[in-house]
């Protein structure tokens, strides 16, 4: 049985912080081959999500258990077509993300946590394409890519 406890929640975000990519994710599947993925996602401000679309044919759901955060949504060629702020002080908890759709998600406040469900099992070739017309993670200019996200927002 797994319990999402107040402990763990902590040492997530503690753990994030700490990271140089800014973010932590705890799986709660126990692995690539179950047939729904489930995690819990520690995300500070700071943390660059390079935007991305997952190829298989299956929505992502992403719930709010801390914080405030923003999903942005793109057109193929980079240009914002949405932005949707979700979580704490929002009518929003929940957004689903369609498939083939490009989108990244910020976090808006410090030590925020997703739990993320999709359908499995993991394939690494279908989880996560990135987009060409965004900086990628270790770049550089990502750090100016997030800064403009942000001023959307």
């Amino acid at each position: 049985m797994n319990l999402l406890t107040a402990e763990l929640v902590d040492k997530l975000v503690a753990r994030a912080a700490a990271s140089v990519r800014r973010r932590q994710h705890h799986n709660l599947h126990a692995g690539p081959a179950e047939p729904c993925q489930r995690l819990l996602n520690a995300v500070w401000p700071d943390s660059y999500i390079c935007p991305h679309l997952h190829t298989d044919s299956t929505p992502e759901c992403l719930l709010v258990l801390r914080g405030t955060f923003a999903l942005i949504e793109f057109h193929g060629g980079g240009r914002i077509t949405g932005v949707e702020r979700f979580g704490k002080n929002s009518s929003v908890a929940v957004v689903e993300v369609p498939p083939m759709r490009w989108h990244t998600v910020l976090a808006l406040t410090e030590g925020a946590i997703l739990f993320e469900a999709k359908s499995g099992p993991y394939r690494p070739e279908a989880a996560k394409t990135p987009a060409a017309w965004a900086p990628a993670e270790g770049d550089p200019w990502q750090m100016e890519y997030l800064s403009g996200l942000q001023r959307a927002v």
